[in-house]
């Protein structure tokens, strides 16, 4: 299991690009399949993804889960993985007013600390693993 993330480093902090089809992202930013175990150690980090600052789902071992966005319980029943992969992508391309952050864009955000401004919150593989992960959870 893993049980530390590691920060992003400068040689990691360019974008691969890709493409948007209607509601999704079909292709994988790295192109393979990421981990589902580490994307788990993602979405429940406190220090990485804090996916669960806004989210709740079936973590039994997580305190203190959030009640501001959508369970994570069933996400790959509800949406595909190129769903899930454009929202955690960039959730704005979706809606405009979303809270979410855009966990893999640079350009046009707002209130980031200078240190922090030329790089994407999640690495294209740890995108991988988190889609990997959620896709897996249904119900």
């Amino acid at each position: 299991m893993i049980t530390a993330l590691a920060p992003l480093t400068a040689t990691e902090s360019s974008l691969r690009p890709y493409i948007i089809v209607g509601d999704g992202i079909p292709a994988s930013l790295t192109g393979v399949r990421g981990e589902a175990e580490r994307g788990r150690a993602i979405v429940t980090s406190r220090q990485v993804g804090l996916c669960l600052l806004c989210h709740s789902g079936p973590f039994p071992e997580e305190k203190l889960q959030g009640t501001l966005a959508p369970d994570l319980a069933g996400t790959g029943t509800r949406w595909s993985e190129a769903q899930l992969r454009l929202r955690i992508v960039d959730s704005t391309r979706l809606n405009p007013e979303t809270i979410m952050p855009a966990y893999y864009r640079v350009e046009g955000l707002t209130r980031v600390a200078d240190a922090f401004r030329a790089n994407p919150i999640l690495t294209a593989e740890q995108i991988e693993d988190v889609v990997a992960y959620l896709s897996n959870l249904r119900e």
